[in-house]
């Protein structure tokens, strides 16, 4: 019975030892992903996690205002109109979007307003992801509107599926 338990008892050490050793080796790894004003190995371990913790809670203001500043490119929240009545508004138009297909080419005619200059850059990003070569892109300004037309080669092989998969991908920008 003293062996059982002795036997037991060990069995508790060593569990309790590899926990101090997994608990040891998950403090390293977070401490190794928080950037540090200090020196790293001179800090106690509360205040590792102290400045981990500030970290994150920064980070997660940061991605706040990210969101923040993105809905206003997006034109979720419209700007204040100031005291200069509907002024302030006069850029403020809805994007348009026409897509024609040509065989294997496919054109995008863009229309937005001052505001919504982030169209041009996203129509872009999705026409690229979508695997289709971007030829020609090109924009000119009249008054208050933005016309942006862009030129891109779609491979062959699924092509008609491809070309489709782009339209509604674009639809969803304006829609």
């Amino acid at each position: 019975m003293e062996n059982n338990s002795s036997s037991s008892r060990t069995d508790r050490k060593t569990i309790e030892r590899n926990r101090r050793n997994h608990m040891k080796s998950l403090y390293s790894k977070l401490n190794s992903l928080v950037p540090h004003q200090t020196s790293r190995e001179s800090a106690p371990l509360p205040d590792q996690l102290d400045e981990a913790t500030n970290y994150i809670k920064r980070l997660q203001e940061k991605l706040e205002k990210m969101k923040e500043k993105k809905e206003n490119l997006m034109g979720f929240e419209r700007p204040n109109t100031s005291s200069n009545g509907g002024a302030a508004m006069a850029g403020l138009k809805p994007p348009q979007i026409d897509i024609h297909e040509k065989g294997s080419a496919l054109e995008v005619v863009l229309i937005t307003g001052l505001d919504f200059q982030f169209m041009f850059n996203e129509t872009i990003r999705a026409i690229h992801e979508e695997g289709a070569e971007i030829v020609n892109a090109s924009f000119s300004v009249v008054d208050d509107t933005v016309f942006h037309t862009i030129h891109a080669q779609v491979e062959e092989p699924a092509m008609g599926n491809r070309a489709a998969r782009i339209s509604e991908r674009l639809k969803k920008f304006v829609f």
